[in-house]
């Protein structure tokens, strides 16, 4: 492991723990150049499907895809890094669990808005306002009506 600081890779681990649903281990770790203090995680490697894009093209699943487009939406929302991370997760495994060798990105999508919805309604605007490419306004005001109304 390379230390963020200096680059060196003779570090030694300080203490390590199991994440709450013991889907991934973090280390705390001490450069033995500088003496900086890091933190990795270790997740286990998965087998995820190919993406069909929209245009019909295929790229390996990534997972921190979907970590950039819901830390955006979750910007300046008072929501706990480890329970974003947990939403993270949770997808990820739903879309593991199908088994499948492709999948949609509109499902990914999909699969994102229905787990972001009930966990925060901002959150599930902005990243719909995205997803959804809304056209105008209107379209805009009445996802957030029904959001409103409690409507799917």
């Amino acid at each position: 492991m390379r230390c963020p600081r200096c680059g060196g890779n003779n570090d030694h681990v300080l203490d390590t723990r199991a994440s709450a649903d013991n889907a991934s281990i973090r280390r705390r770790r001490r450069c033995n150049l500088c003496g900086c203090r890091f933190t990795t995680h270790e997740r286990i490697e998965r087998r995820l499907p190919r993406v069909i894009k929209r245009d019909g093209s295929r790229e390996p699943f990534a997972r921190d895809k979907i970590e950039r487009g819901l830390n955006s939406a979750c910007q300046k929302r008072p929501i706990k890094s480890a329970d974003l991370e947990r939403l993270i997760d949770g997808i990820v495994n739903a879309i593991e669990q199908r088994g499948l060798e492709e999948i949609q990105s509109q499902e990914i999508g999909a699969l994102i808005m229905e787990r972001l919805r009930p966990f925060d309604a901002v959150a599930y605007i902005r990243f719909a306002s995205v997803y959804s490419a809304f056209d105008n306004v209107q379209q805009f005001i009445e996802a957030v009506r029904q959001i409103d109304e409690g409507n799917p």
